[in-house]
């Protein structure tokens, strides 16, 4: 191999072993022949990890979410006396090459990818290199053999709107995050099918997507709620508790009333929730459970343990507290 790519033997067993002091260009020689010869690190060979790492990547590291997930993550480390070390993809859903780089040189104990995928050659490279991982919560749809954990989006976005509908509102808006990102979509998907099953036809005007964030959670919402009393809708379905926290601040700024003048549901359940004022109304997604899930599954990847399913998902459930009533008796709905 390293006659091939014209290098020493020591700087092919650098690249194998992801070590650093190897500049790209040969080092791309050195893995586009690895990947040509179909070059697999055996596993479960004799190789201990001694970087004792377990790494997890996010999307966006900047929210209460992200806490909830390192701390499953943490549950299942602290048992198998492991090391948990972050990663940030920076809000892009692809993680970059010189990620993959610095992944071989810590050489983990596995890797779990929150809402960010790979490509195939970025798999490739952690295969070949023995390197398990798991997504959880996918952006997109995972390839087959990639494992991931996810929750039931669909149903959290139907149970929510059915929810609302049940109480009497027909103009519920809903806030969606970015377009592109699975679980999005999902959970608009569920808020469609629960109007339509309502015998409600869904106004286009009142979906509406952003990020996942407080800011775009107030800007929507100021847009939708400024509307005059008759169009404005008596309901709001954040896409998650973070952007329902924005609505809140939209509502007061307007001088409307949680629930009086307008319903508020989020997703997710994190423990702030509780304690918002109202207590926000939100679907359960059992994220310490699903990081204590992606963080077991990738352990036993690395044991050589197959899992009976490579995609799992974890069931939501609705949590009904004080920002949820019926619409105003004046509203059209």
């Amino acid at each position: 191999m390293a006659r091939q790519a014209g290098v020493s033997a020591p700087t092919v067993s650098k690249v194998l072993n992801g070590r650093a002091h190897v500049a790209p260009a040969t080092r791309d020689k050195v893995e586009a022949l690895l990947r040509d010869h179909g070059y697999r690190r055996k596993r479960g060979a004799a190789r201990p990890r001694p970087s004792g790492l377990l790494e997890i990547v996010f999307h966006e590291l900047i929210s209460m979410w992200a806490t909830e997930i390192i701390r499953g993550v943490e549950n299942v480390a602290r048992q198998e006396g492991l090391t948990v070390v972050l990663s940030e993809s920076s809000g892009r859903e692809e993680m970059g090459l010189p990620w993959v780089d610095g992944v071989l040189t810590r050489d983990p104990a596995g890797v779990i990818l929150v809402m960010s995928d790979l490509t195939a050659g970025q798999r490739e490279l952690l295969v070949s290199r023995d390197v398990p991982f798991v997504v959880m919560d996918p952006a997109g749809y995972p390839a087959d053999d990639v494992p991931s954990i996810g929750t039931t989006n669909w149903q959290g976005g139907y149970t929510a709107t059915r929810h609302l509908l049940d109480l009497g509102h027909r103009r519920i808006g809903v806030i969606g995050g970015p377009e592109s990102v699975l679980c999005s979509r999902a959970r608009i998907d569920g808020y469609r099918a629960a109007l339509e099953t309502g015998g409600v036809a869904c106004d286009d005007a009142l979906v509406r997507h952003g990020t996942f964030q407080t800011e775009a959670g107030h800007h929507i919402a100021r847009e939708l709620l400024s509307a005059p009393a008759g169009e404005r809708p008596t309901a709001l379905f954040a896409g998650n508790d973070v952007q329902a926290m924005g609505v809140y601040q939209a509502a007061r700024e307007l001088g409307l009333r949680i629930p009086e003048d307008v319903s508020v549901v989020g997703f997710d359940d994190l423990p702030v929730s509780a304690w918002m004022g109202p207590p926000l109304t939100t679907v359960r997604q059992p994220l310490v459970d699903m990081a204590e899930a992606a963080a077991r599954l990738v352990i036993d990847l690395g044991r050589g343990v197959q899992p009976g399913m490579r995609r799992v998902e974890l069931a939501t459930n609705l949590v009904v507290r004080g920002s949820t009533a019926e619409p105003p008796p004046a509203a059209d709905a």
